[in-house]
């Protein structure tokens, strides 16, 4: 089965690409036995909702830093 630091992984890689089936699987089933990956799994999400909507609209507009 795979361990936590690898489900934490493929968690992050998931917030930048689609993971591969497999990856998935692995994924699905560490998180159905595992409640501390699942709820890592709705921080990352949540981290990436937020970032989202932070992200700035027009990217030619100048940064608050000057």
């Amino acid at each position: 089965m795979m361990k936590c630091k690898q489900a934490t992984r493929l968690m992050s890689l998931k917030q930048d690409r689609p993971l591969t089936r497999r990856e998935r699987l692995s994924l699905r089933l560490h998180l159905t036995m595992c409640g501390a990956c699942r709820a890592c799994e709705r921080q990352f999400s949540l981290l990436h909702r937020a970032g989202e909507r932070y992200r700035p609209d027009d990217e030619d507009e100048p940064s608050p830093r000057g």
